[in-house]
């Protein structure tokens, strides 16, 4: 120790840990999400994540309604999401009483879940931006997201929290002029797309922060629990549209892009290359949709038979499944839910050690997790 004018002073070879608070309040954490951060000036020696208070029982509430009524619990979990978790809850009861959709009903899913993924990188890909530094990125991107909110809001008559994919269906048919704005809001999707990712995946400061940052090998990958396009960067052509073909996803013809490194950037990349994808199964769709009944049910009350079943799907952030257990009576004996952002969040104290402070918030943000599904 030295003595400078009565006070003490460190001398340069030592260092002193500090803890520091990265959010709720912080920009760049997503909702109620902090982490507790142990520094040594820039660097992250350690990271105690905190998901926050947002929990408001959904699983269990879902034992106090009847089976259609679950479906708006759905849309509030993965509010990004909306389509996509709707759709798996209705396929667990429909595998439970064993109900065949009609065909027209299957296609137009298919569409409103795949514009829905697109919707939801688009976001991702605004945000992501932010969270590295760049800030046009997501006036771009939120130009291309309200095109598709617009076309939900005038099928389901919300933008968000639709509640209309029903238990053996679909609430109402799509409006008559569905095809015509379609057509449109493709070509316009088309063009909104190839705009961000040319805005910003291959610019050399987006690059500079993202390749090489966050870095996660396939096994521990697998270790814990990553699903979607975290572990497609990661190398594993995984999808569960792939790997257990649900609706019509047979019937398409598309890729599945992968990663190479696990990194940021491919994390990042691979959410890019899946909205053309999701256009080319949406095109291939639309021209294929036949006409007729989109409800398989009359109005009745929904009672499947006693037993219990496990259903998968590929949302835009990994692999959530519903574990559903019926008494029978008009209202689920359990529902949990396999949420694909808590797994992925499970590393998180894994990626940001050794990492910068600034490379901790392009970490968090390439994982695109949402709280609602963390925290359920």
């Amino acid at each position: 120790m030295t003595t400078v004018g009565g006070s003490e002073e460190l001398q340069s070879d030592q260092h002193v840990d500090l803890m520091l608070n990265m959010g709720p309040q912080h920009p760049s954490t997503h909702g109620v999400f902090r982490m507790l951060l142990r520094v040594d000036g820039e660097v992250v020696l350690d990271a105690e994540p905190h998901i926050g208070y947002l929990h408001r029982g959904s699983e269990k509430l879902s034992e106090g309604e009847q089976y259609n009524q679950v479906i708006t619990l759905f849309d509030r979990l993965d509010y990004i999401s909306n389509f996509n978790n709707e759709w798996v809850y209705c396929r667990a009861v429909e595998r439970l009483m064993g109900l065949e959709i009609p065909e027209r009903a299957e296609y137009i899913r298919v569409i409103l879940g795949e514009l829905n993924r697109i919707a939801s990188h688009l976001l991702f890909l605004g945000t992501f931006g932010l969270d590295a530094g760049a800030m046009t990125p997501v006036m771009f991107s939120f130009r291309g997201r309200e095109r598709i909110q617009a076309l939900f809001e005038a099928v389901s008559g919300a933008r968000m929290m639709h509640n209309y994919f029903h238990i053996g269906g679909l609430k109402e048919d799509v409006p008559d002029n569905f095809p015509q704005l379609m057509t449109k809001l493709l070509s316009e999707i088309w063009v909104d797309v190839e705009e961000c990712d040319k805005l910003l995946s291959f610019n050399e400061v987006f690059v500079a922060r993202t390749k090489g940052v966050g870095a996660i090998d396939l096994e521990t990958a697998i270790d814990y629990g990553w699903t979607g396009p975290c572990l497609r960067a990661c190398g594993l052509e995984y999808d569960v549209r792939r790997a257990e073909p649900y609706s019509l996803y047979d019937r398409f013809d598309f890729d599945v892009p992968v990663g190479k490194d696990g990194d940021c950037w491919d994390r990042y990349f691979v959410r890019v290359l899946e909205m053309y994808q999701s256009l080319v199964i949406i095109e291939q769709a639309l021209k294929d949709m036949p006409p007729g009944p989109v409800m398989a049910l009359g109005r009745r009350l929904i009672r499947p038979p006693k037993g219990d079943v496990y259903v998968r799907a590929e949302n835009p952030r990994g692999e959530i499944g519903v574990y559903l257990v019926s008494d029978g009576t008009d209202k689920p004996y359990r529902v949990k839910v396999r949420p694909p952002s808590f797994c992925s969040l499970s590393a998180l104290r894994h990626l940001v050690k050794g990492a910068y402070i600034a490379d901790a918030v392009v970490i968090l943000g390439s994982l695109d997790i949402v709280l609602g599904e963390v925290d359920r």
